[in-house]
């Protein structure tokens, strides 16, 4: 067994009851495709009329952010953790793992959603969702680093400035 497939099952093991479970499959919901967070990007829009445009550039951000993940993986084609100790809890929508696209734009969204309305609480989006990956047993800890990693550098490309009182 890989050493990251060792920390995946130590993830599922340590972590994974069935209510952290109803939370982690809530959270790939709210991740799929980017959709919970391109929703909350167009409320913002929708809500927040002198900052539209940044909410826009926003979810633009959150789309690029999901479709690199998507092309990488593509791209890269490493298969997800498959170990017969672990336990796939949900579907996927394709056998690649690398970079984790949730990961990514929850990330991006994180920090830009973050920014636009002042706070950096946020910023614990990217580690729930990267538990929630392992502990479903459909990525490995180099795949959720990756896309955290993708999804900062795709939120630093983003022309969104700071708001005043972030806390």
């Amino acid at each position: 067994m890989s050493g990251e497939t060792w920390m995946v099952l130590a993830v599922q093991r340590w972590t994974i009851g069935p209510r952290t479970l109803q939370a982690a499959t809530l959270l790939d919901r709210a991740g799929e495709h980017a959709a919970a967070w391109i929703a909350a990007g167009l409320v913002g829009a929708a809500v927040d009329v002198r900052g539209r445009q940044h909410w826009v550039q926003a979810v633009v951000a959150v789309l690029a952010s999901h479709g690199s993940s998507v092309v990488l993986k593509r791209v890269v084609r490493r298969v997800r953790p498959t170990h017969p100790s672990l336990g796939a809890h949900v579907a996927v929508p394709s056998r690649w793992s690398f970079p984790s696209s949730h990961a990514a734009s929850t990330t991006t969204a994180a920090i830009l959603y973050g920014r636009l309305v002042g706070t950096r609480l946020t910023a614990v989006l990217p580690v729930a969702m990267a538990w929630s990956r392992l502990g479903l047993g459909v990525h490995y800890p180099s795949d959720v680093a990756s896309g955290i990693a993708l999804g900062s550098a795709v939120a630093a490309l983003a022309p969104i400035g700071h708001r005043r009182g972030a806390r």
